[in-house]
């Protein structure tokens, strides 16, 4: 009887082992089909330290300027707290080439703000958008035409369709520049509203008829918009409440 009842235990843990290895299995299938790209999760980083501004610093610091700061995650520049003198815009202490990079906004009726990519912070560009192209963020509500709304390339391409969410609410934008297939995207609130060529031929067509060919005729006279494969990203200040939350980037 004991030689039986140890057979019969044995070949019950056996089948209880093979169950639990199964249900292991099963969970792990299903959390990779729900993750955002189950092959690369380990390699996307968080850019928001839930209350540092560490990673970030302001464009061309001089250690005067004030404006944005951190609350539980969230990122926050109030034009009427700001001071000092220039560009109060946040640039990434790191440089990018390649990426992926996702990023949750909203802004106060009447603002707006913007993301960059490209940048390059050097003395002689008294702004990150004299380097670096803009994907703009802005209320929906307000007036302007459609290479401005939000989610266009700044000044050269429209969005496809008009997605954003209104003032006081958070909308989502999710954006791949890949200078290896010359294609950037634009995905926002979960629709592929943009997408366009980073160089060559097409891309200098796009430039060509915007202000940023023709920076002697304007009051900063110093640009290379475009220019730099490799930069630092950037969100903008301007007058407003903008705030950014759940900022993280994959490199490619």
């Amino acid at each position: 009887m004991k030689k039986i009842h140890f057979i019969l235990f044995t070949t019950s843990f056996f089948i209880l082992s093979c169950n639990n290895f199964s249900t292991k299995k099963n969970v792990k299938s299903i959390a990779s089909e729900n993750s955002m790209d189950s092959s690369l999760d380990d390699n996307w980083v968080s850019l928001i330290q839930d209350n540092s501004l560490d990673g970030w610093h302001y464009y061309q610091d001089n250690g005067e300027k004030s404006g944005w700061d951190i609350n539980e995650g969230v990122i926050t520049f109030t034009s009427a707290n700001a001071k000092g003198k220039g560009d109060k815009s946040l640039v990434s202490d790191k440089e990018y080439t390649n990426f992926k990079i996702h990023l949750e906004w909203k802004v106060s009726p009447g603002s707006n703000s913007g993301f960059f990519w490209g940048v390059k912070e050097d003395l002689k560009y008294e702004f990150p958008f004299v380097t670096g192209p803009e994907i703009q963020i802005l209320d929906p509500e307000m007036p302007d035409g459609p290479l401005t709304q939000a989610g266009a390339l700044y000044g050269m391409i429209a969005p496809s369709k008009w997605v954003t969410k209104p003032a006081g609410e958070w909308n989502t934008y999710d954006i791949t520049i890949n200078h290896n297939s010359n294609k950037g995207v634009v995905v926002h609130n979960g629709e592929e509203i943009v997408n366009f060529p980073l160089s060559g031929d097409e891309w200098d067509a796009m430039v060509a008829p915007t202000k940023f060919n023709n920076c002697d005729q304007e009051p900063w006279q110093n640009c290379d918009f475009g220019k730099f494969k490799t930069g630092k990203i950037s969100i903008q200040d301007h007058p407003g409440v903008i705030s950014f939350r759940n900022i993280r980037i994959l490199e490619l």
